[in-house]
């Protein structure tokens, strides 16, 4: 989305009458527990993208898209009455990944947690083979240079 401050505001009611008409006018049997996650409107606002989740399985969310599919024209006709713009968006709907992509980074953290607490376990009561901090400081440096000059 641009940083047009009237199509964020824009983005901002659609995605407001997006969520009541599925709330409450929307009656498809298809439409499943759906949730909007993000409205983005273009520049000049002649189109809006809506995403959405939708809780259930992956027939769930085929009859969700299906039923989203065929209720767009109502949809649309209700944003254009009540945001009153000249020319009313249209608007196309995306099956938002947010879920899948939480659940991938979520098995990658406890991969690494798991990675962390083998490598801690193969640390345990193990010791340094030489000096716990081999590398010279500088201002030990410093220090010796000082000591010989006087």
């Amino acid at each position: 989305m641009n940083e047009n401050p009237r199509a964020k505001r824009l983005a901002d009611r659609i995605k407001v009458i997006v969520a009541q008409m599925l709330d409450t006018r929307i009656k498809d049997p298809r439409l499943g527990f759906v949730t909007v996650t993000d409205v983005r409107v273009t520049g000049d606002l002649q189109g809006a993208s809506v995403f959405y989740t939708v809780y259930g399985s992956d027939e769930e969310r085929a009859g969700t898209a299906a039923a989203l599919e065929s209720a767009k024209g109502l949809i649309r006709s209700e944003v254009g009455k009540q945001t009153g713009v000249r020319l009313t968006p249209t608007i196309d709907f995306h099956l938002d990944a947010v879920p899948e992509t939480a659940a991938h980074l979520t098995a990658a953290l406890a991969e690494a947690r798991r990675r962390d607490e083998e490598l801690a376990a193969l640390r345990a009561g193990k010791a340094f083979a030489g000096d716990e901090d081999p590398y010279r400081k500088p201002h030990d440096d410093e220090d010796d240079a000082l000591d010989d000059e006087a």
